[in-house]
């Protein structure tokens, strides 16, 4: 399940947007998640806003054939959880043993209120949410399974290293539910961008990928 490690009188000094410890009755606290946890669940109540220290965390919606469409991954650094309405859209599950940061919604509002710089801030988060949803929504709809492989490996190197070495800690099932392909698919797309010397693959399990050309992933992304 999950346990609680600490609590904090202040905001953390290393999550953006102008808060401090001067911040008094700012209340935040940190969970562990055990892997596959659900952290909460879609229609529950929005109470908390969340920031992932550790491991990573999975936003999906379940369909109502029984699938699973993956919305989004938060790696560490990300905050997730802030809704523009009063309960959840997803469901939030920590994909590995993860640790995460909650803070009530409500005093973050009203610090917002009167602090311009993490006003700014929400609102950046806000758009850059809509961003993602938009990229996602058009990589769904118009791009081919490996050209979906491609722009999902230039984002995972982006996001989490930025060296052309990626460390997966989402399995090929994640990957084919955010990308809304199959699990073959996923594992065939690989298997080409291999074949024509994209990415090469190290460790046993596979989750660990080399990007050898990111010229020629970019190619496809476009």
């Amino acid at each position: 399940m999950f346990a609680r490690v600490n609590a904090s009188p202040a905001y953390p000094s290393y999550i953006p947007g102008g808060l401090t410890a001067s911040h008094a009755g700012f209340l935040s606290s940190e969970f562990n998640y055990r892997k596959g946890t659900e952290i909460y669940g879609e229609k529950e109540p929005a109470e908390y806003v969340y920031q992932v220290i550790s491991g990573a965390v999975r936003s999906y919606k379940l369909l109502s054939d029984g699938r699973r469409q993956i919305g989004a991954f938060h790696l560490v650094g990300d905050i997730f959880g802030l809704e523009n309405d009063d309960i959840h859209r997803f469901t939030a599950e920590a994909i590995v043993d993860t640790t995460v940061r909650l803070f009530r919604r409500l005093s973050l509002e009203r610090v917002a209120h009167s602090d311009p710089a993490l006003a700014r801030h929400l609102l950046t988060m806000t758009t850059n949410n809509l961003q993602h949803a938009e990229d996602h929504m058009l990589l769904l709809g118009r791009k081919t399974a490996l050209e979906r492989v491609a722009a999902f490996l230039l984002e995972m190197d982006r996001r989490l290293t930025g060296v052309g070495l990626v460390a997966l800690p989402m399995c090929r099932r994640d990957i084919a539910d955010y990308l809304g392909l199959t699990l073959e698919t996923v594992s065939r797309a690989l298997s080409k961008l291999h074949a024509y010397g994209a990415l090469d693959f190290l460790g046993s399990n596979q989750r660990e990928i080399m990007l050898v050309d990111r010229d020629q992933l970019a190619r496809l992304d476009t």
